[in-house]
Order: C-alpha cells, then structure tokens, then sequence
C-alpha cells in the first residue's frame, strides 16, 4: 500500500548545471533589468514546476551543494579535479535559485562537507518506509538509491521528459541491482567525477563481473577464476578499485535531517510570484499561467503581468 505522504526531493545542483548549459552555448544567459543573468535559474526553476505537476507531492525539499570541498576530497585529490570553475554567468544563478526555493516556502538543504546526492541519500533512506520517495535528478548515480518507495526520475533531453525508474525496472535494463550498480561504478570509474577505478574495465565487463560475483567483495575473493588479463588489471589496480568504490557509493547517513511540517507543499505562494516578478523571470511567469497552479486571483495577476 502507498503511504499518503509523498516526498518529492529534487536535485538542485543537477537541476541548475543542466538548464543553464541548454541555453548557455547560444549566449541566452537572460540578463533581467538588474543585470542578473537569470537563464540556468528559471530553466530549474520550470523543471521544478513541472516536476511538481507531475507527481503532486504533499511535500517537498530541494537539495544543494555547500562547497568545492567534500570528505571525498580528503579522500582523493583527484576528485572533480578535472571540473573548470564555472562560468562568471552561472555564479551569481547559485544564490538566486536557493532565493527563489526560499520564496517558495520549501526547504534548501545542504551541509557543509557533503555533496547534495549525499543530502538526497540520508533524506530518501531514512523516509521511505513511512513516506513515498520521488528523487528528480539529472545524474545517474543517484539511481543506487532505489528502494521499496524510493523511485528515481531521470532527466531526458527538454522539459517534463523523464525516465523513470523504480528497483525492479532498474533491474531491468541494467542488469544489476541499485547496490551492484555501485560496484560497476567502482569497477569501470567515472571520469565527469575524476576517478578512474580499473584501467581497462568498462562498462559492459563490469557488469558482467558483477553479474557473476555478485559484489566485488565476492569478485576479489575469487580472482584466480578470471582470465589473466582481467586478473591482472584488477591486481595492478586493487587500491583504486577500493577507493573508487568509496567514492562512488552516496553516503546516506549524513547528519541531516528534514522536517516535514516545514517542507510541506500545499501550491505555489504569494511570496513566490513576487518574487518571480521583481526578478523578471517571464518563462517562469508563462509556466504559471499554463499549468494553472494558482488560485485565480494569482493566475489572473500573473496574466495580466505578461500582458503589459
């Protein structure tokens, strides 16, 4: 039976990166009168809108990095080390989407030293016996976090596009379960996130490996019965492969938690239009009138905004 709670928790950094580069190339950065280039914040902020006309949560909490900085870096420098600095239009787009979060009257959540997939984690791990878990999200790690009422949507080219998953359809195409899927990702490394796991192993032999031994911790107990080269590679890079597995599986048991009186979501406040309006933000202005998510006083204001 599902529980009568539904949690949406959004992924506001994967959310923010990819609006802002699907107008970025072209130069549509949207500077609003104040000078403030407002192009990746509505583009998140239209994600979240429809993300919450597609699941109709009761509550809802949007997620953020804190810093460069993580317990992953202490782990490894190489972590992220590959990442350009973002460009000058994207950072001021930090602050003002967490604004915007702020005048929705929904919660930011984020911790110092932890990444938001980390934050994303503890809250959907710690909630979803008592309360159904949608995760929106741009990144497919966060596809390990599937469970009994923990389902993920997977971001697609466009706007309210998704692929959507729960355990058994994960299974499915991957051929892995959600906790395997971390030790594939140990095994053939991710090189957006800097660390390289197994030389030589990619995608397609890591899966299979996890396929027949069931975990790497299986895997190393058995490596005599691999071919020479595998074992080899797999020998030369034990180090590796053991932190990689460190760095690839999300920590959900960050010292976070969430009050969901607080992250309550009963429709989009007075506080949120105005804020819409100050900052200029007309493909958001548009969205609200065409999902019809306001009273009719609030639809009727929006309408008119757009028509002067």
């Amino acid at each position: 039976m599902a529980n009568q709670s539904q949690l949406l928790l959004v992924d506001g950094m994967a959310l923010l990166f990819r609006a802002f580069y699907a107008t970025a190339p072209s130069g549509q950065f949207m500077f609003n009168d104040q000078g403030i280039p407002t192009n990746g914040v509505q583009g998140f902020l239209r994600h979240l809108l429809l993300a919450l006309n597609n699941r109709k949560p009761t509550h809802v909490a949007v997620c953020w990095d804190m810093g460069a900085k993580t317990f992953r870096h202490q782990l490894f420098d190489g972590y992220k080390a590959n990442r350009a600095a973002p460009p000058v239009e994207m950072v001021p787009q930090f602050d003002l989407a967490k604004d915007m979060i702020e005048a929705f009257g929904i919660p930011n959540v984020g911790l110092t030293g932890y990444e938001a997939d980390d934050c994303i984690g503890t809250l959907a791990k710690t909630m979803h016996k008592t309360t159904d878990v949608s995760i929106v999200t741009g990144d497919r790690d966060l596809l390990q976090l599937l469970d009994q009422g923990i389902r993920v949507d997977l971001l697609q080219k466009g706007y309210g596009n998704y692929r959507s998953y729960n355990q058994q359809m994960f299974s499915e195409d991957y051929g892995v379960t959600p906790l395997q899927y971390i030790d594939v990702k140990a095994l053939m490394g991710d090189s957006s996130d800097g660390y390289p796991g197994v030389r030589g192993i990619g995608e397609k032999t890591a899966v299979k490996l996890i396929q027949r031994f069931g975990s790497i911790e299986h895997l190393l107990d058995q490596l005599d019965l691999l071919p020479a080269g595998q074992k080899k590679k797999i020998s030369t890079d034990l180090d590796m492969l053991r932190l990689s597995r460190e760095l690839a599986e999300i920590n959900c048991h960050a010292p976070i938690a969430l009050n969901l009186d607080e992250a309550e979501y009963v429709g989009i406040p007075d506080t949120f239009v105005e804020k819409v309006n100050d900052m200029g933000m007309k493909l958001v202005k548009y969205d609200l009138v065409q999902l019809r998510w306001n009273k009719m006083d609030q639809t009727r204001q929006i309408a008119g905004d757009i028509s002067r």
